[in-house]
């Protein structure tokens, strides 16, 4: 009878008939091979529309209207007759914008056929039968990457502009894209930007303060004011530990913390240790303890002020968000060191996070832990990779087809600097973040998340919040940021704004005449969607910075001696940047 039951197991576990042996072939792949669903997510989609032959004969007859549009079209055009084209580029699409690829009927049908083959296969993969929501935009990622590799842009023989400069240069430009793809060949990486075209500290990172707080992850920074008269209530900014702080400071036109102190602020921001593999242990609760709360405590002492400002950015603001949960707990309301608060892109739930959920399942996440189990970190490079794999067109294979097929030097970009200038990340801290945000979105629930022996629910929040989002961002969607004002506490005024531009250019936002960008702004009802909230808000031209000042003033207090001037000075640890900002 044990063996009979033994035997029945066996075949159980193994499953070799129907749709459990295949689930169960390509669970294994996945785990085994394929942890980022690179291949498995397509061979799904594949499976899908096998089984379901109705609606791929649909999708095949309108492929083949395509076709047939196709030919008409170049028929036209070898005629010399007036023709409309079938498809055109997406508006943020670059690749194609040389007039030759319009007007030379060869170079317009290789154009319009990859394109209309393109949208085409990812409107499929969108509408894929008999798959979850999750695993069509995983398939359909995938295949949009592979699509973009294989763009004509890409390769020489198919990009006009390429031969053109190819035969206006005698060759040269080959000549200097060979050049190009060595360098990137011994840098490992397909550069954006000259590793020594810019020097923190003297091109970047240049407003003047001094580090007055220094521990085994953070300096603290302090910026000296440039006004006779400061508002009592300090800021504290808590940087991203993704990439290095200074993309606040970038240059003093671009300045965001100059741009604070000269309209008199007491302004402080975080600069993060670049880990090693000695800090592999260091948790998540360390760096809201050691990092946030220490931060917070020590700039009320030093202003003898017994609250702050606090704003996050992105994954500064996230762990701002967990702070701000954990402090009104531990603290309590009134005796919390914050008085009111900023997120810059944050996103606080992550049920829908965008592209980068293809990196997040189980099989992925253990295929990092293990891979930072091995150095005690995720390196720097490995992050950026996945973030230039979310914009592959702009971030990838335009640098591909300047470096290497037009032989072009790179720019001078200070942006795209800052962003190869990348960080690691502790292993126990990352796997964490990964698990308990992005796989089981536990900050958002009540009391399931615990930090530092504290269980936390953002309903406890109730400080006034200033949220800002970003139209274009391919790392926080803003209809995920705007979400946070669905968790706080119901009493807590938030002034939620959304800005044009990306992840970055929404919040490096200047003032500029004539301005450049917009935002539209409102106060969020409790429950109201972001659809309904972006009906009835106020587009504005210009930068939201103004508009934040706007709020911030009348609450950051009355205007007074600057409190390092009162107290003689502030502990000097060094000039800033600092020095964090230079660890490799």
């Amino acid at each position: 009878m044990g063996r009979n039951a033994s035997a029945k197991r066996k075949a159980s576990d193994i499953d070799l008939t129907g749709i459990g042996a295949y689930e169960s072939l390509m669970t294994h792949l996945q785990q085994r091979l394929d942890p980022f669903g690179v291949m498995t997510s397509i061979i799904n989609a594949q499976a899908a529309w096998m089984m379901h032959p109705q609606e791929l004969t649909r999708e095949v007859r309108r492929m083949s209207g395509d076709v047939l549009a196709l030919q008409t079209h170049l028929m036209r055009r070898a005629l010399g007759m007036p023709s409309t084209d079938v498809i055109k580029p997406h508006a943020d699409d670059a690749r194609f914008a040389d007039p030759v690829w319009d007007d030379v009927p060869t170079w317009d049908i290789i154009k319009e056929s990859y394109l209309s083959f393109t949208h085409r296969l990812e409107d499929m993969l969108y509408e894929t039968p008999g798959l979850s929501e999750k695993e069509r935009r995983r398939a359909a990622f995938w295949v949009r990457k592979w699509l973009n590799a294989m763009a004509p842009t890409n390769f020489f023989i198919t990009n006009p502009v390429a031969i053109r400069k190819a035969a206006e240069t005698k060759g040269e430009s080959l000549k200097q894209g060979f050049n190009n793809l060595m360098r990137d060949v011994r840098a490992k990486n397909i550069l954006m930007v000259e590793r020594d075209a810019f020097t923190v500290g003297v091109d970047l990172a240049t407003t003047p303060g001094q580090v007055v707080f220094r521990n085994r992850l953070v300096e603290l920074i302090h910026y000296t004011p440039t006004t006779d008269k400061v508002h009592k209530t300090p800021i504290v900014i808590v940087m991203p530990w993704i990439n290095k702080f200074y993309i606040l400071d970038l240059t003093a036109k671009k300045s965001m913390v100059k741009y604070l102190t000269d309209q008199g602020y007491s302004v402080f921001i975080t600069s993060w240790k670049n880990p090693t593999a000695e800090m592999a242990g260091v948790r998540f609760d360390d760096y809201l303890q050691e990092g946030v709360d220490q931060v917070v405590s020590t700039v009320c002492e030093l202003c003898k002020v017994p609250k702050v400002h606090l704003t996050g950015y992105c994954i500064g603001g996230t762990l701002v968000a967990t702070y701000m949960a954990w402090a009104c707990r531990h603290y309590g309301e009134k005796k919390i060191p914050v008085a009111h608060w900023t997120l810059f892109t944050t996103l606080t739930d992550f049920s829908k996070p965008g592209d980068i959920e293809v990196f997040i399942d189980e099989a992925a996440i253990r295929a990092l832990e293990k891979k930072m189990a091995e150095t005690g970190y995720l390196d720097g490079s490995d992050m950026a990779s996945s973030f230039r794999l979310l914009r592959s067109n702009s971030l990838v294979w335009h640098f591909f087809e300047k470096s290497y097929l037009f032989g072009e030097p790179l720019p001078a970009f200070n942006v795209l600097f800052w962003n190869m200038d990348t960080t690691r990340m502790p292993a126990a801290m990352h796997s964490f973040y990964l698990r308990e945000m992005y796989l089981h979105n536990n900050l958002m629930k009540r009391d399931a998340l615990t930090i530092a022996d504290e269980p936390i629910d953002l309903d406890r929040i109730t400080q006034p919040l200033y949220a800002v989002s970003a139209e274009d961002d391919h790392i926080v969607p803003w209809s995920q940021a705007y979400r946070i004002h669905k968790y706080i506490n119901v009493t807590a005024p938030v002034r939620f704004v959304l800005s044009t531009s990306g992840h970055i250019f929404s919040i490096v936002n200047p003032v500029v005449e004539p301005p450049k960008q917009g935002f539209w702004v409102a106060e969020p009802e409790r429950n109201e969607h972001f659809e309904h909230w972006f009906a009835r808000s106020e587009k504005r031209s210009g930068t939201w910075w103004e508009d934040w000042l706007a709020w911030l003033s009348p609450q950051c207090g009355p205007m007074v001696k600057p409190p390092c001037a009162e107290a003689g000075s502030f502990p000097d640890l060094g000039p800033a940047p600092g020095i964090y900002v230079f660890e490799k």
